[in-house]
């Protein structure tokens, strides 16, 4: 049973895709004390279905748009849901939706795709990213590290994309390895992040300075049932 403020809290913003994860076997962020977080709250807004259908070819301006207006849109829940956390007595820590911390390995400070699956709320596809029920992989993430008591998971271990490999046949900059995804295993093993990385700035630095793609994203049969 989830914390019925919670639940509530969650209806109001329209926010369907949440849960808690169990993060004590990770290290997470710290607070100002020096101290992680065993839990976090993980939730998914998801994107725009015809813009999604609409880049599968590459990246556009709507999607672009988009994709900022979804991200700033989860920054407005994660940074209320802390505040509301606090009100409560207990800690949090939210995540930035999108921000790239460490540029050698194209990293953030903490993956939501982590918190996601620990939460149960999808899994990792062959795309490296992360596979909901609801939303496919059209959707985008938000993270709140907390100490409240949440009920957590059941995390997802392994992937469920079948013998499915429309996103590694799709990726132009040929990053997929076309593995399917274990818990813990390392992000090398299905994804070339640096592969990646430059073919967007190569093709597509006029969309947030290549940061943006959504090729592989979008060819994801999962997604494509949300456009039906």
């Amino acid at each position: 049973m989830k914390l019925a403020w919670l639940q509530e809290w969650m209806d109001a913003q329209g926010v369907e895709l949440w849960g808690g994860a169990d993060l004590q076997e990770f290290e997470t962020p710290q607070d100002e004390y020096g101290d992680g977080f065993p839990r976090a709250v993980s939730f998914g807004l998801p994107m725009n279905p015809e813009i999604m259908q609409s880049i599968r070819k590459g990246p556009n301006r709507a999607y672009a748009a988009e994709y900022t207006r979804v991200n700033n849109e989860i920054n407005r829940i994660a940074l209320e849901l802390a505040h509301a956390i606090w009100s409560r007595g207990y800690r949090a820590k939210t995540l930035a939706a999108s921000m790239r911390t460490d540029y050698e390995n194209i990293r953030g400070d903490f993956p939501h795709k982590t918190a996601a699956t620990r939460a149960g709320l999808g899994w990792i596809g062959r795309h490296c990213q992360l596979v909901t029920r609801l939303y496919g992989p059209w959707v985008r993430l938000g993270t709140v590290f907390t100490d409240m008591p949440l009920d957590c998971g059941p995390a997802k271990d392994v992937g469920h994309c079948g013998t499915c490999r429309k996103c590694v046949d799709a990726c132009p900059a040929g990053a997929l390895s076309g593995k399917s995804w274990q818990a813990g295993a390392p992000r090398e093993d299905i994804l070339d992040a640096q592969a990646c990385d430059i073919y967007k700035k190569m093709h597509f630095f006029e969309f947030h300075k290549g940061h943006n793609c959504g090729i592989c994203t979008s060819a994801c049969p999962y997604g494509k049932k949300r456009a039906e």
